[in-house]
C-alpha cells in the first residue's frame, strides 16, 4: 500500500526556501516571533503616542525626555536582577509576568487620556513601572531563544528576532502616526496595551522556555544563593570568560559611540548642514535602519566565519571609522551611504554576537551574562544621548569623530587583550 503524507505546514514549506526562516518551522519559536511582532507594533503605537501626548500637555522637550529618562534608568538599574531572576525562574513566565505588568501600566495611560485626566506626573510614575518591568524581560527574550530552537538555528532565530524588530522599526512610526492622527492618544495606548496581552497569550502557549523541577536528594538541603549573590557570581563567569568580557565590553563601546551620534546626531545633519528638514531625517533613519534589517538577515544566513574573532573585530573597527566619517560627509547622498554599511553592520554583528554569546555561555547562567551586555547597551544609551547633545552643538564633526575613536579603542583593546583567539 502507498501511503500518502500530510503536506507540509505553509512555515515549513517557506522555510526551506529561505534559511533564515527555518526557526519558525519550530512551532514554539514561531508563537514566540508573532506574540513578539504584534508587540513590537504596539512599541511604535507607544513611541508616538507618548511623544505626541507629552507636547500636547507641556510644549517641552525637556518633558519629553524626562518621561524618557524615568523609564531609562530603572530599566537599566534592575537589568543584572532581571539576569539573575532568568537564571532562577522560568524565560517563559518571566515574559508573561513583564508583558501583562507592561499592559496593565499602558493601560492605566491610555484610562487617564481617555478620560481628559492625565497629567505629566502620571506619566513618569507610569514609566518608572514601566522601565522597571522592562528590565527583567529583555534577559528572558535573550534566554529563552535558545531553548525553543536546535544550535544549529540559533544565528537565524536571532536575525528573525532582530530583523522583525528592524522592520517595525521601519514602518511602525509611519503606521502609528495615522492611527494617532485619527483616533488620538488613548486609542494608540489602548492597541498598544493590547498588543502586550496578545504576546503574554503566545508565550502562554509556548510548551518550552521551562526551568524543570530540581530533583529532591537525600542529605542536608542546599538552599540557593541569595540574588546579590547570584548577581555577583554571573559577572565574575562573564568577565574571567576572555570572549564573553571581550564582547560585554566592545557591545558598550558600540553602542555608546552609536546611540547619541544616531539619534542626536542625525537630527543635526539633517536640519543643519544639510537644510533638508523632516524629510531627509526620515530618510536617514530609514537608511540606517534598512541597512541594519539587511545585515541581520545576512547574519542569520550567512556561514559561520572561520575566524570569528577577527571578523568581529574588523566589522566593529569599520563601524567605527562609518561613524567618525559622517562627522565629515560632504552631502546628504554620502551620509546615506555611510549610514546603509554602518547599519548593515552593526545588524550582522547584534544577531551573530548574541548568538555566539548564547552557545558559548553556560545555559545556568545564560540570563546574567546577556544582563550585562544589555546593561551596556541600556545603561549607556542615556550618557551617550547626553554627550552627544551636548557635543554636536559645540562641535558636530568632532563628536561623531570622538563617537568613532570610542569604538575604535574598544577594538584596540580587544586586539591587545587576544580577543581574536578567544572569540574563534
Amino acid at each position: 500500500m502507498t501511503t500518502v503524507s500530510a503536506p507540509a505546514p505553509a512555515s515549513g514549506r517557506i522555510a526551506s526556501r529561505l534559511p533564515v526562516l527555518r526557526p519558525l518551522a519550530e512551532r514554539d519559536f514561531r508563537l514566540l516571533w508573532a506574540g513578539e511582532s504584534i508587540s513590537l507594533l504596539g512599541d511604535q503605537f507607544h513611541f508616538v503616542a507618548l511623544a505626541t501626548l507629552v507636547f500636547a500637555l507641556t510644549g517641552s522637550g525637556l518633558a519629553l525626555g524626562t518621561v524618557l529618562i524615568a523609564a531609562a534608568v530603572p530599566r537599566a538599574g534592575f537589568m543584572l536582577l532581571g539576569g539573575a531572576l532568568t537564571d532562577r525562574l522560568s524565560p517563559r513566565a518571566l515574559m508573561i509576568g513583564s508583558n501583562l505588568a507592561r499592559g496593565a501600566t499602558v493601560g492605566v495611560v491610555a484610562v487617564l487620556v481617555l478620560a481628559d485626566s492625565v497629567e505629566l506626573w502620571h506619566l513618569v510614575a507610569l514609566g518608572i513601572v514601566f522601565g522597571t518591568v522592562d528590565s527583567i524581560f529583555f534577559p528572558a527574550l535573550n534566554t529563552i531563544v535558545p531553548m525553543l530552537v536546535p544550535l544549529d538555528r540559533l544565528p537565524a532565530a536571532n536575525a528573525v528576532v532582530q530583523g522583525t524588530s528592524q522592520f517595525m522599526g521601519l514602518v511602525g512610526p509611519a503606521v502609528a502616526g495615522i492611527v494617532v492622527a485619527a483616533m488620538g492618544t488613548g486609542t494608540a495606548f489602548t492597541l498598544d496595551a493590547l498588543s502586550f496581552g496578545v504576546a503574554a497569550l503566545a508565550l502562554f502557549l509556548i510548551r518550552g522556555g521551562r526551568r524543570t523541577t530540581k530533583a529532591v536528594t537525600a542529605g542536608p538541603a542546599v538552599s540557593e544563593p541569595s540574588l546579590a549573590r547570584s548577581i555577583r557570581d554571573g559577572a565574575a563567569y562573564a568577565f574571567r570568560d576572555t570572549g564573553i568580557r571581550s564582547i560585554i565590553l566592545l557591545s558598550a563601546a558600540v553602542n555608546l559611540g552609536t546611540s547619541g551620534s544616531i539619534a542626536v546626531g542625525l537630527p543635526w545633519l539633517a536640519n543643519v548642514r544639510f537644510d533638508g528638514g523632516p524629510a531627509l531625517l526620515g530618510v536617514l533613519f530609514a537608511g540606517f535602519g534598512a541597512g541594519a534589517l539587511a545585515g541581520a538577515i545576512i547574519g542569520g544566513t550567512a556561514a559561520h566565519p572561520g575566524r570569528f574573532g577577527l571578523v568581529v573585530l574588523a566589522l566593529a573597527a569599520g563601524l567605527g571609522l562609518g561613524i567618525a566619517a559622517l562627522g565629515i560627509a560632504p552631502n546628504a547622498a554620502v551620509a546615506i551611504a555611510i549610514l546603509v554599511l554602518s547599519g548593515m553592520t552593526a545588524g550582522y554583528l547584534n544577531v551573530t554576537i548574541i548568538a555566539w554569546l548564547q552557545a558559548r555561555a553556560d545555559p545556568a547562567l545564560l540570563g546574567r551574562v546577556m544582563s550585562l551586555v544589555m546593561l551596556g547597551a541600556v545603561g549607556l544609551q542615556p550618557v551617550s544621548l547626553a554627550l552627544a547633545g551636548i557635543l554636536v552643538d559645540a562641535h558636530a564633526t568632532a563628536m561623531y569623530v570622538a563617537a568613532g575613536a570610542v569604538i575604535l579603542a574598544a577594538v584596540g583593546a580587544g586586539l591587545l587583550g587576544g580577543a581574536q583567539r578567544a572569540l574563534d
